[in-house]
């Protein structure tokens, strides 16, 4: 996979990384962080250089998703190294945090949090890097804004019409921190009948690409509601991982494929 480099070769911020991606949703429940796994996954089973680095600090799910419960060491400079994760380098609160145990911080914290896990991390020479944010238009969306210039922000919704509106919200806030919206992805688009091979589209249908026309955005693609990806995810190991060849997978494939002709067009 050909990747643009997106970001200022030698920054101060994230050397060594080509492309940063937020991953982000304005409204919670839909799907966000599975998108962003499984995303990384399919980037790095096409070749690419990943990583995935967990910003919800208040309920960080990458560890549980990807089977990782060792807390990360330090290197000789005093950085901690991510974690890998079939393939992906991950870094998480999740690692560091006590088990069931809760973070609750007010809102500079998270901001510190933030900025010592993209400037004290070991990321390395990554072709791309993928940021999954809490959901809404916080703290830490702000904070990412101010310290890193971001290649560009991807919305995860749904094709509910209350999940529809809140991504305008979304793609306002980017635009206000003058952070280029990529595109769109619709998850949970449709159910396919394993009896019968028909999709269902539970939720509706129509609203990514509508939502994407009036924004001006790329929708980058629908992902299906499916009970295999859902189990893989609770189960710390991928469907991507435990059966590459699930055709449930290429979905993600041309989600991947479609961002990087996204940050293509920014260079």
């Amino acid at each position: 996979m050909d990747f643009p480099r997106t970001l200022p070769e030698g920054g101060d911020v994230l050397p060594g990384v080509a492309n940063a991606v937020a991953i982000a949703s304005a409204k919670g429940g839909v799907g966000k962080s599975t998108v962003a796994v499984n995303l990384a996954l399919a980037l790095a089973a096409d070749g690419a250089r990943v990583g995935l680095m967990d910003a919800d600090i208040y309920g960080p799910s990458l560890p549980l998703m990807l089977g990782l419960r060792d807390a990360p060491e330090m290197d000789d400079e005093g950085r901690i190294r991510p974690l890998q994760a079939h393939g992906v380098s991950t870094m998480s609160m999740g690692f560091l945090a006590e088990e069931d145990a809760p973070v609750i911080w007010r809102g500079p914290l998270l901001g510190q949090a933030t900025q010592q896990f993209l400037q004290q991390v070991d990321w390395g020479e990554l072709d791309i890097l993928l940021i999954d944010l809490p959901p809404g238009t916080g703290d830490i969306q702000l904070t990412l804004s101010q310290i890193v210039a971001l290649s560009g922000a991807v919305i995860v919704t749904t094709p509910q019409a209350v999940a529809l509106e809140d991504v305008e919200r979304g793609i306002a806030m980017f635009d206000k921190v003058e952070i280029e919206t990529l595109g769109i992805v619709e998850n949970m688009c449709f159910y396919v009948c394993p009896h019968c091979d028909q999709k269902h589209a539970l939720f509706g249908e129509g609203g990514g690409q509508s939502i994407a026309d009036k924004a001006g955005v790329d929708l980058l693609g629908q992902l299906p509601l499916d009970e295999r990806l859902r189990a893989a995810g609770d189960s710390g190991t991928p469907l991507i991982v435990s059966d590459p060849m699930a055709p449930q997978n290429k979905a993600f494939t041309d989600v991947g494929q479609a961002l990087v002709s996204a940050l293509s067009e920014l260079t």
